[in-house]
């Protein structure tokens, strides 16, 4: 739904005016792209956009995403949005007024918004002067590493630590070949999946999950990247590409030939495919929301790290690239018992199969 504040009128959105404002916007992420909707509609999800134009243009926007709870309730939820100006009140004011009647006449519980910047403490203030919460519970991981693809291979391996170049180089010696892969691999790719998962005690998206979202996004948005020893599969990747920047979102590999350091080609494959396509970084998604320095520590409990991510951390690392942390997660709370049972819950229990 678009309004038109010049007519004062609604309209409809379609695809293509939609993912032109996401990608021209600043704030504009792979995660409010018209695909990624139509994703998360096919798995639980509903979906509704909102525009607000201004003179034949979107100014500001959000794709929400509501599942549903507790038989007569939902959960309101903006991945990597709003795309708002947030230095604009007048413009933040009358999107989330559209927002909050939607989010209403959804019963939602609460919303949930993760906007795609930086973090800094003039804009969590201005977020807060909004009557929004910052919330300690993120869905997308707010750290990050980012690896620059601009500059030339040797100088992009020339930044990552020596043990991973020297795992690169071992795996190329020890036989481990990397292709891409096609529809027909996503079922060894999320067998994969189910040995990561077990090994590693995180949840997984069904297969037809990753059927769609290889649907929607390839052959343009998407790879999947397979690692093999003479002919067997030992490791995948999926890929999403937006703008100028690849997204490494789900990994996985097997129990064999690990000592061939296959995951360590893979990623470097990865890059190398992502740079020819023109990306310019490569975003390899989520790390602990811990300070660095203390995740360089030669040890960190899982009491420390609840997201079991502190292994992740040690592997991405190695790869070079800048550690980033986006602004976080915040709530607008619309049931104050039914969050109370929310946030009992997320306590005990969050660690799933993101994104």
């Amino acid at each position: 739904m678009a309004i038109d504040l010049s007519t004062n009128t609604q309209t409809t959105l379609n695809r293509k005016t939609w993912d032109a404002f996401v990608s021209e916007h600043p704030m504009g992420h792979l995660l409010q792209t018209w695909a990624w909707g139509e994703l998360k509609a096919r798995f639980g999800w509903r979906v509704i956009r909102l525009a607000v134009v201004v003179d034949g243009r979107i100014s500001s926007g959000t794709q929400i995403l509501f599942r549903p709870v507790a038989s007569k309730f939902s959960l309101a939820y903006v991945p990597k949005g709003p795309l708002v100006d947030w230095s604009d009140r007048a413009q933040i004011r009358t999107l989330l007024d559209a927002v909050h009647r939607v989010c209403h006449s959804q019963r939602s519980v609460f919303l949930k918004i993760e906007p795609d910047a930086p973090d800094d403490e003039a804009l969590r203030d201005a977020i807060c002067q909004f009557d929004f919460d910052m919330s300690q519970f993120t869905i997308q991981p707010p750290r990050s590493i980012v690896v620059d693809l601009e500059p030339d291979e040797e100088a992009i391996l020339t930044a990552m630590k020596s043990k991973t170049r020297y795992n690169i180089r071992l795996a190329l010696r020890r036989g481990v070949t990397v292709r891409s892969g096609t529809a027909e691999d996503l079922p060894t790719f999320y067998r994969l999946m189910q040995i990561t998962g077990l090994r590693d005690e995180f949840g997984i998206h069904r297969l037809d999950y990753f059927k769609t979202l290889f649907e929607l996004f390839a052959p343009s948005q998407a790879a999947l990247l397979l690692a093999e020893v003479q002919g067997e599969p030992v490791a995948g990747l999926l890929l999403l590409v937006h703008r100028s920047t690849a997204y490494y979102l789900f990994g996985a590999s097997s129990n064999a030939h690990r000592e061939k350091m296959p995951t360590y080609l893979l990623q470097w494959e990865a890059m190398r495919w992502a740079k020819a396509l023109g990306c310019q970084s490569y975003d390899l998604w989520g790390i602990p929301d811990a300070d660095e320095t203390r995740l360089e520590a030669e040890f960190v409990t899982r009491s420390e790290d609840p997201s079991g991510l502190w292994g992740v951390y040690r592997f991405k690392r190695g790869f070079g690239g800048r550690v980033t942390r986006a602004v976080g997660a915040f709530d607008f709370v619309y049931n104050r018992p039914l969050y109370w049972i929310y946030g009992q819950w997320m306590a005990r229990f969050r660690r799933g199969a993101l994104p």
